[in-house]
């Protein structure tokens, strides 16, 4: 083998071992769709919730035994839940995203909008060389 065949075959394996790492670490998370909630069923009573970023994500207390979890703007966070005595019922990262079914993206050079097409198709985001590089 050449080793410019070499080292196309070594990118195609870090390539594909980078992306099942990413599946795997979205799969790992708790996930919920902008605007929609989401309901988490704990088996003892929760005494605090702790959201890392309130923005992204709000948890509200339905009963001692029920959190409902709402996707408010698009990102990762975490969700804290202590029982009475301070120790951890939860631990979780998690990821709000659009409902990848019902979305259209159309690029513009370097624009990328997304659409939300549920009936009628209505832009979620637009993104610019400029804001991608302030959000990072």
């Amino acid at each position: 083998m050449s080793s410019r065949g070499k080292r196309i075959f070594l990118a195609s394996i870090v390539a594909t071992i980078g992306f099942s790492g990413l599946a795997f670490a979205q799969q790992d998370m708790l996930r919920v769709y902008m605007d929609q909630a989401r309901v988490l069923k704990l088996d003892r009573p929760v005494s605090k919730v702790i959201v890392g970023n309130a923005k992204v994500a709000d948890a509200t207390v339905a009963d001692s035994k029920t959190i409902v979890l709402t996707g408010r703007s698009f990102g990762t966070t975490n969700l804290v839940l202590l029982d009475a005595d301070g120790n951890a019922i939860l631990d979780e990262s998690i990821l709000v995203s659009i409902d990848e079914g019902n979305t259209v993206r159309v690029f513009r050079q370097t624009v990328r909008s997304v659409l939300s097409c549920t009936p009628n198709c209505e832009q979620h985001t637009q993104q610019t060389p400029e804001n991608t590089a302030a959000a990072n």
